[in-house]
């Protein structure tokens, strides 16, 4: 690559990385483009599409994260893993809004993306399981709860961090806490499924009008 080419690249990464922050993974490309300084076509040089610009500015991030979670899978204690990769994601999701947009929802055609949400529900599943067999969670609750309670709370996080640096911590214990077999009363309904989930996480990010 020409070294004009790859800086127009790197303006191009910069530039998004700062819009997808602000505005969230929906911001228009021409957006991105102006904020780089770069044509429309310079940009589409590089990145043909939306989902190929958004897996180049965030891989790392999404790499980071799957990461942690491989990290959580092998904590000696169940919970303390739980607790600890739960945490890193909030710490993410806090933080970036375009982050939280692809995490808490997320969109079709990026790779690292669809790779995290598997490795994502696979970590809180076997967490979960091993927390299960040791007591230390109620013997009802499934996976697909976990996974609908934090895309909930995860999608308020960069609000309350805004609000009151931390603040999210406070919400995401007492959701945590509700895992707890101790004290736990029967739930009302069946869970979703992972089908179901879906729909739903899909509804967050793109509500009817």
């Amino acid at each position: 690559m020409r070294k004009d080419a790859q800086r127009n690249r790197e303006l191009v990464l910069a530039a998004a990385r700062d819009v997808y922050a602000e505005q969230g993974v929906e911001a228009p490309l021409d957006v991105i483009a102006r904020r780089a300084g770069v044509g429309n076509a310079t940009l589409y040089r590089r990145f043909p599409d939306r989902a190929a610009l958004i897996e180049a500015v965030f891989h790392a991030t999404l790499a980071a994260v799957i990461d942690a979670g491989e990290e959580a899978r092998q904590a000696e204690d169940p919970w303390a893993g739980l607790n600890g990769y739960i945490d890193r994601v909030f710490t993410v999701l806090a933080a970036d809004r375009g982050a939280n947009d692809l995490m808490t929802t997320g969109i079709e055609g990026v790779p690292t993306l669809e790779k995290l949400h598997v490795h994502n529900a696979e970590t809180f599943r076997t967490l979960l399981e091993r927390c299960r067999r040791q007591g230390l969670v109620r013997a009802d609750v499934v996976t697909e709860d976990l996974l609908l309670g934090l895309a909930a709370l995860g999608r308020a996080a960069p609000a309350l961090e805004t609000a009151v640096p931390g603040s999210w911590r406070r919400p995401l214990a007492l959701l945590i806490d509700g895992l707890r077999a101790e004290g736990a009363h029967p739930l009302p309904t069946e869970p979703l499924t992972a089908d179901q989930l879906a729909s739903v996480l899909g509804e967050l990010n793109h509500p009817r009008s």
